[in-house]
């Protein structure tokens, strides 16, 4: 912009520069040739001048023309060749001593200044307007001249001599070069009329001294030297200055038809036309009467009226019209603008035949599906050019193609399979739309819109792949449980215990595959989908890492290799079950290919925000392009000994589902077969460490421990169970004698029993009868643990909560007692948080007066305790204000339950609650009591009526105006 701006002032120094200088010249030549020089000496110097100037002149406008473009550098050439002609023209006049040549060359110098002045706009102008220019400027100019020459110079004096015919066209072709150059001025912009201005007044300076020259050469008295001359040298300047101005070479806005008006220019026009003959009847007075000349004097007064008036109406006609066009134009232009944007902003390709199925339109979608351009496609045969032949290479016959159907029968095809060859050979499977167009009835020519499948064809091949490996890993264990169970049920086996054994075996073993491989695919479809949760919650890596190969150590000890984790600081924010399933998932990979003796390192590092996990093996490595395949399903680097090693193939699919929900990332990298590989993943890690990881799901151990009696016969059994119930925070009591166990419970009152039934003396099925019949123990959980199936057992097991067969997994069994006392049956169970110990005790006396089981908590950390310990309650009595916390924390702690989160509450607190505090309080249905304004006594109405509403009991209480309630 900055550079723009210094050219445009330096051109306008340079023409204010080349103005004064012509000036001064020309004013310089005047005063020379009004002085007492020589008469000889001044026509010496006129020529000289005349010469120059018109040197100077072609000059600058060649230059000019150099510097322009399209119809302006023909202008400008135009009026440089026509100075050049002239210039010519003089000298040989001058020097051979004919001037009458010399003025048949500046009637030709001056035609092609009328030609370089028709080019001169720079949007070419039409060719009637053009011949309407000209005519005006012939009458325009031989009436300026006719009352030049007979009304003002002659004065009714007659000439001397018959001049030559050439110095009469001189003045007439002078005065239609100006009169034409104002009429292009008036319908060019305002930025070019200065140079046109300019190039008409060399022109109308011509014309002076033509009509000088014509008159003085009529009367014989012409002579070279006069101050008349210097209008010949000032039109050329003249000419020469218009060259140097900055518009010269076209304005850079002039991008529209300049609208000049033609009213004005007929009337002008015909205006000079009257006077013109106004003078001849004039001078015609004296042969004619007044009254003829009156009449004549009206005629043309009524005929130069009438064709003003016709032109004023066809000029209104032609701006009605053209601003109607106008509108229409721009209505269409942006009609055909906007189905153009539509055509381009589809997805889809799209393109147009004719009825001879040849292309005419296509859109940018189409145009990049086939790899070409639009240009490559319009007017080309759309079935011959990209219609791809047969899969045995004969071409297919395009009377059957859907687009001749089209055209051809006016049939749409919709949902069309068909392969499109792209230039470069590549073929494309598309589906396809084909539509006819039709216009008054008859097919004109069809649309075709087509989608690139290659995708869905893709995807519909990895299913088809999917269910294929799907069914075969299916059917195979299916095979041999079916073999095997076969084999036991036709008796042959009978004789051979080993057999049978081995079957047994057999079936379990492909039992346990077939559910691994159902848990799997359920798992990679869930992940796939979304539907699968994450709990996420901060947690130390390390802890991760041991979970991990703790899991895994047994079939590192199987397989002879070593286990090596590395120790990290890190902490992750994740999915702690998942992250470990992942791990798992990597080390068993990595002991399954790793050579005996080989090692499985595990190391974590702080990578920014994100903590990466490598798991590096010594094994047999994967190649450089299974890299990224291996983490397909059912994809495999070695499918030969796949069946021996194991594992169902969706294992490295499903960790790295897990890792990118957690929006990580997983890679395997590796240096080629043999060299071992290292499988890395990255994970959110939390950047400021203070946060505490989260704690296994079990009792507090500032509470009471929940207490849990385990009966076996065993004492090692008692013992290993007892050590994995203690982990997990719970109060073991262990009993090795049936009959010492009954006495046991009864003393104790446990929240569950683990119970073994083979025992010898009082077995574990007589002491479950005996429980289920004391009304004290009838509603004890029990968690039966046995070798023998549910099934085998029936009528003990309906007497049970829960069966496990061993061996137990210690989590399930974990997860099992939970489980069995969260869902034991119990009467009406009220959590009272209060940190007054007087008026806990009373409102804990007034619950329980009522038939409530109520469990008292001083603060927010000992009801944690309560629902850890799975005393889950069916109403919660809450004071907002506890030593340890607020009644918030805990409800907030409620609404991350999922069965607890609609838990009814009653909020009774020393102060009134306001409505912004009471949606931060909401449960299931809440009330808010003061304890100012209502005793504790009256706590126990709401709460009874709350329990009602919420069992299905009676119907909801509508709430006490005076005891807010949010349902």
């Amino acid at each position: 912009m900055g550079d723009a701006r210094q050219t445009t002032a330096r051109g306008h120094r340079t023409f204010v520069r080349w103005c004064w200088a012509a000036g001064v010249g020309v004013l310089a030549l005047v005063v020379v040739l009004a002085g007492p020089m020589d008469q000889a000496a001044r026509a010496e110097l006129s020529r000289t001048a005349i010469a120059a100037a018109g040197v100077v002149a072609a000059f600058s406008c060649g230059w000019r023309a150099v510097r322009s473009a399209g119809r302006r550098r023909r202008a400008w050439g135009l009026l440089a060749v026509g100075g050049v002609v002239g210039v010519l023209g003089n000298v040989y006049a001058v020097a051979v001593g004919d001037p009458d040549t010399g003025d048949v060359a500046y009637i030709a110098a001056l035609a092609l200044g009328v030609v370089g002045l028709a080019l001169f706009p720079t949007v070419r102008p039409r060719g009637q307007e053009v011949v309407r220019m000209l005519l005006d400027s012939i009458v325009v100019g031989g009436s300026v001249l006719y009352i030049a020459v007979f009304a003002v110079a002659l004065e009714g004096r007659t000439f001397s001599s018959t001049p030559a015919l050439t110095a009469y066209a001189l003045p007439v072709v002078d005065a239609l070069l100006a009169t034409f150059a104002v009429l292009v001025l008036n319908r060019s912009s305002a930025a070019e009329r200065v140079p046109l201005g300019l190039v008409g007044s060399g022109f109308v300076l011509y014309a002076v001294a033509d009509v000088s020259f014509a008159l003085l050469t009529a009367q014989g008295g012409f002579t070279f030297g006069s101050p008349i001359d210097a209008a010949w040298v000032g039109g050329y300047l003249a000419i020469a200055v218009a060259a140097r101005h900055p518009a010269a070479s076209g304005s850079p806005l002039a991008d529209e038809r300049a609208k000049g008006s033609a009213v004005l220019g007929t009337v002008v026009t015909f205006g000079i036309f009257l006077a013109a003959a106004l003078v001849r009847v004039g001078q015609a007075g004296q042969a004619f009467p007044w009254v003829a000349n009156a009449l004549w004097t009206a005629v043309l007064v009524a005929v130069v009226v009438r064709q003003i008036l016709v032109v004023v109406d066809n000029e209104s006609l032609r701006h009605d019209l053209e601003r109607r066009v106008e509108l229409r134009t721009a209505q269409l232009r942006a009609l055909a603008s906007e189905r153009e944007r539509t055509l381009e902003s589809v997805a889809d390709g799209i393109y147009g035949v004719d009825t001879a199925g040849r292309v005419t339109f296509v859109n940018a979608a189409g145009a990049r599906t086939l790899g070409v351009t639009a240009a490559d496609l319009v007017g080309h045969d759309a079935h011959e050019t990209f219609h791809a032949p047969a899969a045995d290479g004969t071409p297919y016959p395009s009377d059957r193609c859907y687009i001749t159907e089209a055209v051809r029968d006016g049939v749409t095809a919709t949902a069309e399979q068909d392969v499109y060859r792209r230039l470069d050979g590549k073929d494309v499977p598309v589906e396809v739309t084909a539509s006819p167009l039709r216009a008054d009835g008859e097919v004109t020519g069809a649309v075709v819109v087509f989608r690139d499948v290659t995708e869905r064809r893709e995807v519909e091949r990895i299913k088809d792949e999917f269910v294929s490996v799907v069914s075969h890993e299916l059917r195979t264990p299916l095979t041999s449980i079916r073999g095997a169970l076969g084999l036991l049920d036709s008796g042959v086996l009978d004789r051979s215990s080993e057999q049978a054994a081995r079957m047994v075996r057999i079936a379990l073993t492909s039992s346990e595959r077939l559910g691994r491989l159902v848990d799997d695919i359920l798992d990679v479809e869930r992940m796939d989908a979304g539907t699968t949760p994450l709990e996420l919650a901060d947690h130390q890596v390390d802890a991760l890492v041991a979970a991990a190969v703790e899991q895994v150590s047994i079939q590192a000890d199987e397989a002879g290799v070593v286990l090596a984790p590395a120790s990290s600081d890190d902490v992750m924010r994740v999915d702690g079950e998942r992250v470990v399933q992942t791990l798992v998932n990597l080390l068993s990979n990595a002991v399954k290919f790793s050579p005996r003796g080989g090692t499985v390192r595990v190391a974590a590092v702080p990578v920014g925000e994100l903590t990466e996990v490598r798991v590096d093996d010594e094994g047999r490595g994967i190649p450089p392009d299974k890299l990224e395949a291996v983490f397909r399903r059912f994809e495999q680097v070695d499918a030969s000994d796949a069946r021996e090693r194991g594992g169902t193939g969706l294992g490295l699919a499903i960790a790295r589902s897990i890792v990118e929900r957690h929006g990580g990332r997983m890679w395997a990298v590796s240096e080629g077969e043999g060299r071992g590989s290292s499988f890395r993943l990255t994970l959110p890690r939390v950047v400021s460490a203070m946060a505490a990881p989260a704690v296994p799901d079990a009792p507090d151990d500032d509470g009471p421990a929940t207490r849990v009696v385990v009966v076996d016969d065993d004492p090692y059994v008692v013992e290993v169970l007892r050590e994995v119930l203690e982990l997990r925070g719970y109060d073991v009591v262990g009993v090795t004698d049936g009959r010492a166990a009954v006495d046991v419970v009864e003393d104790e009152h446990p929240a569950a029993i683990v119970l073994d039934l083979a025992m010898p003396g009082t077995g574990g099925t007589e002491i479950l009868r005996h429980l289920r019949r004391s009304a004290a123990t009838a509603q004890l959980p029990v968690v039966v643990v046995s070798g023998t199936a549910p099934a085998d057992a029936r009528e003990t097991a309906a007497l049970a909560d829960g069966w496990l067969v061993k061996p137990v997994d210690p989590d399930r069994l974990v997860e099992t007692v939970r489980e069995v006392i969260r869902l034991r049956p119990h009467h009406d169970r009220v959590l009272v948080v209060e940190d007054d110990d007087g008026l806990r005790d009373v409102l804990v006396t007034v619950l329980e007066n009522g038939g409530l089981d109520v469990i008292p908590a001083r603060g927010v950390a000992e009801a944690r305790v309560a629902l850890a310990r799975g005393e889950e309650p069916d109403l919660v009595v809450l004071d907002l204000r506890l030593p340890d916390g607020s009644g918030k924390d805990l409800v907030a702690d409620l609404r991350r339950s999922g069965r607890l989160r609609h838990v009814p509450l009653v909020v009774y607190s020393g102060a009134e609650v306001g409505s912004r505090e009471r949606d931060d309080l909401r449960l299931g249905s809440t009330v808010f009591l003061t304890k100012g304004k209502k005793a504790p006594d009256a706590v126990l109405r709401p709460v009874l009526d709350l329990l009602d509403a919420a069992s299905g009991r009676v119907a909801p209480v509508p709430p006490d105006p005076s005891n807010p309630r949010t349902p």
